[in-house]
């Protein structure tokens, strides 16, 4: 059966959907707060390899960028922010549009659903402080019936 990586395009179309959902969110007036301080140039090959190892790729992101404690760091210690986590959904499910994934209503799903989980769980689950984060955790795996681990 075809990963959900691979029925995305593999890297170069979770890069396509990475920056077309960055490109969304910095023109956000809410969502674009959470890249106030900055971030790295790279962030939509670093988010396309992190999402790729999530949805049946290759193991890339952790095994040269971080693991998911780093990750969950990242977005830890800033307070609750469901508007925020809502509007970061519309937006990647605005950038699948934009990419093309339109008719393909199962991938659609199963990106939305992955997407969806990830910024309302694993992504906020440290919302008063990134120490509370604790070490070892590794990249949660999406199959076509969901968390997979």
């Amino acid at each position: 059966m075809q990963t959900i990586y691979e029925a995305a395009g593999g890297n170069e179309g979770l890069l396509r959907l990475a920056c077309a959902w960055h490109g969304r969110v910095m023109a956000d007036e809410i969502v674009s707060h959470a890249f106030s301080h900055g971030f790295d140039p790279r962030h939509s090959e670093r988010l396309a390899s992190y999402w790729a190892e999530a949805l049946g790729g290759p193991t890339t992101y952790s095994a040269t960028l971080g693991d998911e404690t780093s990750v969950v760091r990242m977005h830890s210690g800033n307070g609750q922010h469901q508007e925020m986590d809502r509007r970061a959904i519309a937006c990647f499910d605005q950038a699948m549009t934009d990419i093309g994934l339109i008719e393909n209503v199962p991938l659609r799903r199963v990106l939305h659903d992955y997407f969806a989980w990830a910024t309302t769980t694993t992504m906020a689950r440290y919302h008063h402080s990134a120490d509370d984060v604790p070490e070892g955790l590794r990249i949660p795996h999406w199959s076509w019936d969901g968390l997979h681990d």
